[in-house]
């Protein structure tokens, strides 16, 4: 069980620097269009890779349409109103939203698939989500405005930010069970995302105003986007998927609800802007909640 705990934190490690990368291109390009452009090119990365090693041969057709609905939740959904929920409140308070992933994921592994947690595991799990929301509430001092943040739409940024959360939730519950009967974690991944990719260019060629790029795809943003993808999608989401093989819903759901806590080195290098202790304090909580859950 260690190795798929360690996945769902690598995962969690994964999504908060892509956070940090996409911020700049997902507010410029458009949240649509961002996640176009990424999914392309994680779909012909993913896809060669996955025809490289043969992974589709062990790919049944009972499976897809699990596949087809966890991509559409948790990729194409999910994925896209965080980006728009970034674009208003920035990565560090999308982080705090987005954390709320890993409640969902509890709630509906409990009440759909009949999971039951121990006592030590359901203490780390609170341990985690507590630790999360105190490194996020204290993650800046008082008068800090960092330039992702804006403090316009803040309700809409809300409202997309636990509506992604739930997305990923969703998408990680549907997922489970093909996981569970031992899909190539990569052949997987690659599959959610070519369905995800080909709804945003249906949307796209659609004529909506807000599937078009905002504004110019210039070599810089092109990069970002490309990293952002490989690292998030390519490498996180896979090994996601790595980890529902053995993993339940909703451990996995809380050891990646680490990435807020995460992300609060990084914007401290980025920003230069130091969290105050408090939020410290929450990163540390965070960490031991997340050891109590990979020693159960």
């Amino acid at each position: 069980m260690l190795l798929y705990d360690l996945a769902a934190l690598g995962a969690a490690a994964c999504w908060a620097i892509s956070a940090v990368i996409g911020a700049t291109p997902s507010r410029q390009l458009g949240s649509f269009g961002f996640t176009r452009i990424r999914l392309s090119l994680l779909t012909l990365l993913l896809g060669g890779l996955s025809l490289a090693g043969g992974g589709w041969q062990g790919l049944a057709a009972a499976n897809l349409g699990l596949l087809l609905l966890s991509s559409l939740t948790g990729i194409f959904l999910g994925d896209t109103l965080m980006f728009a929920a970034m674009n208003r409140l920035g990565p560090r308070r999308t982080g705090l939203l987005f954390a709320t992933h890993a409640v969902f994921s509890v709630a509906l592994g409990v009440m759909l698939l009949s999971e039951t947690l121990s006592a030590r595991a359901a203490i780390g799990s609170g341990l985690v989500f507590a630790g999360v929301l105190c490194a996020i509430a204290f993650g800046r001092r008082d008068g800090e405005q960092p330039q992702w943040e804006s403090g316009q739409g803040i309700k809409l940024g809300v409202a997309l930010g636990l509506g992604a959360a739930l997305c990923q939730a969703l998408g990680t519950l549907l997922a489970k069970p093909v996981m569970a009967g031992g899909v190539d974690p990569l052949t997987a991944n690659g599959l959610r995302i070519a369905v995800s990719c080909g709804a945003h260019w249906l949307l796209w060629a659609s004529g909506n105003r807000h599937a078009r790029l905002q504004s110019p795809l210039s070599p810089r943003l092109f990069g970002q986007t490309v990293l952002n993808g490989v690292i998030g999608q390519g490498v996180g989401m896979t090994l996601i998927m790595l980890a529902l093989r053995e993993g339940d819903v909703a451990s996995v759901g809380m050891l990646s609800a680490m990435t807020p806590v995460l992300i609060l080195p990084l914007l401290w290098a980025v920003l230069r802007q130091r969290p105050p202790a408090l939020a410290w304090l929450g990163a540390a909580t965070s960490v031991v909640g997340s050891m109590l859950l990979v020693a159960r």
